[in-house]
């Protein structure tokens, strides 16, 4: 026994053709899309990020005149900017080439050394002829630089106390002074090592040399710590003892 059942029948929109209607989605899923552009605007605040050169011009001159002017000029109320009026840079750094060749000076006559210009301490002259002493003794073959350096601080601490402790109460040698003074007093050492480089190695003559030069030396600084400190006057001869030992270090450096 069979049972009919009612089926309705299929209607299709395109006059039932169901191909046309696979064609018509197979056109709408190929369609595509643009993709996503977030809005522009006409202006922008930042002038690098729009691509744009005369705003950016614009907001570069604009802000260069809020700030007082352009970048790398100076504003002088009354006149124009220049740098005419700052130091050199030498005197910026406490440098002073001519200052430093009066003392020179002051050195190379052992019999009148002038004290007021060294009244000024300084490092810049001492630091400038240990640099030639290093220089002259590399170029006899010895490397000397720490060496040097090292007996020069140790020199300055050792005068430093000995002079302290022979005035007393009445000594006013200060460090920094006194380490002025024995590198400034180095220039005959350095001149001791220039000469040497055409003396020949080891003999009496060589010895005479540097003795000469030690006790030039001992001259120059022993006159300029008495006269620049108090309390140094009667105890002269055990300060001239000290300075002795301590140019005698240095010349056997030389002549060794």
């Amino acid at each position: 026994m069979t049972k009919d059942f009612a089926v309705p029948p299929v209607v299709f929109p395109s006059g039932g053709n169901p191909s046309a209607v696979g064609a018509n989605n197979i056109q709408q899923r190929r369609v595509a899309t643009a993709p996503f552009q977030p809005p522009r605007t006409s202006t922008s605040s930042i002038p690098f990020m729009s691509f744009d050169i005369g705003s950016a011009a614009a907001s570069s001159s604009s802000s260069s005149s809020l700030f007082g002017g352009p970048i790398g000029s100076s504003s002088v109320p009354g006149g124009s900017a220049s740098f005419e009026d700052e130091e050199p840079l030498l005197d910026e750094l406490g440098i002073h080439p001519d200052q430093i060749w009066r003392k020179t000076k002051s050195i190379l006559n052992p019999f009148r050394s002038n004290p007021a210009v060294h009244k000024d301490s300084d490092l810049s002259g001492p630091i400038l002829l240990y640099m030639s002493l290093c220089l002259f003794q590399l170029l006899a073959g010895k490397i000397q630089f720490g060496v040097i350096l090292g007996w020069i601080v140790v020199s300055s601490i050792f005068l430093y106390i000995v002079f302290n402790m022979l005035a007393g109460r009445n000594g006013n040698l200060d460090l920094h002074r006194c380490t002025s003074v024995v590198g400034y007093c180095m220039l005959p050492v350095v001149i001791l090592s220039a000469a040497s480089l055409f003396v020949p190695q080891g003999g009496t003559f060589r010895i005479a040399v540097a003795a000469v030069f030690v006790l030039w030396a001992t001259r120059v600084c022993t006159g300029l710590m008495v006269a620049l400190a108090d309390g140094g006057d009667e105890h002269r001869g055990l300060i001239a003892y000290a300075c002795f030992l301590i140019y005698t270090l240095f010349s056997l450096l030389v002549i060794f």
